[in-house]
């Protein structure tokens, strides 16, 4: 009744674990953006249905292509950095097959730096990543959304995320993303001023780290605040950038 769908490109550390929690779907689908590394082999060693399809930046994109390929009703879609419990699996199966909602949100704790942040910008998130396949699709290039029309429900137990676990590969997410946003805003027209580059940041740092109360996760929740400030400056900087050139 379910598909698992799997987005990967050079995930060979992270598949594993991914892949075990999802024992209780009936396919996973993974759909690779041209990986270099064990990430077929792994994927055909748990005997998931492995697709190669170029990403193009186009998330969206990559995930439509997904629904159209998936063999059940029923899609989940799984980040490879992200871990379903036994106990959301059972709570999965159970809500498909009652058949109350067309579609679940489900809510995700990030896990970074050995620390599970609960406050900040993270804290008490939640994504339409369970739905019916034939009721939506997916809109966005980046921080993409599924846009389901039908009954919503939201699920109990919650994904674990284990995003970016060094400084390193949070900077190079960060660099990469920014950059599909800043080009995304820049295919609409929109516009950037010297003062929304400078107070845009600062202004999310406040309501992350203080108004949601990041500081409660401790140094964790202060890097990540100011990492996401960071980001926020990157895409509106290279925003900037962009309608120079356009100029």
């Amino acid at each position: 009744m379910v598909t698992a769908v799997v987005l990967t490109k050079n995930e060979e550390k992270n598949l594993v674990d991914c892949f075990e929690g999802l024992s209780f779907c009936d396919e996973i689908l993974v759909i690779d953006d041209g990986s270099q590394d064990r990430t077929e082999e792994i994927a055909k060693r748990f005997k998931a249905k492995f697709i190669k399809h170029n990403l193009n930046n186009n998330f969206s994109s990559q995930r439509n292509f997904a629904l159209e390929k998936a063999s059940n009703d029923w899609v989940l879609f799984v980040d490879a950095d992200e871990r379903i419990s036994r106990e959301l699996g059972d709570e999965i199966t159970k809500a498909v097959s009652v058949d109350k909602f067309d579609g679940y949100y489900l809510k995700r704790d990030d896990i970074i730096w050995n620390r599970r942040l609960k406050y900040g910008e993270t804290g008490g998130i939640k994504f339409l990543r369970l739905a019916k396949k034939t009721l939506g699709r997916w809109e966005g290039k980046v921080h993409e959304e599924w846009r389901i029309k039908g009954r919503l429900g939201t699920l109990s137990n919650h994904i674990d995320h284990y995003p970016h676990q060094t400084i390193g590969e949070f900077l190079k997410e960060i660099n990469y993303y920014t950059d599909l946003r800043a080009q995304e805003l820049h295919s609409k027209n929109i516009k950037v001023n010297w003062y929304s580059i400078l107070i845009y940041p600062k202004a999310k740092f406040v309501l992350n780290f203080i108004l949601r109360q990041g500081f409660m996760d401790g140094l964790p929740g202060l890097v990540f605040a100011i990492m996401m400030s960071f980001h926020s400056f990157l895409v509106r900087s290279k925003l900037w950038q962009l309608n120079q050139k356009k100029n």
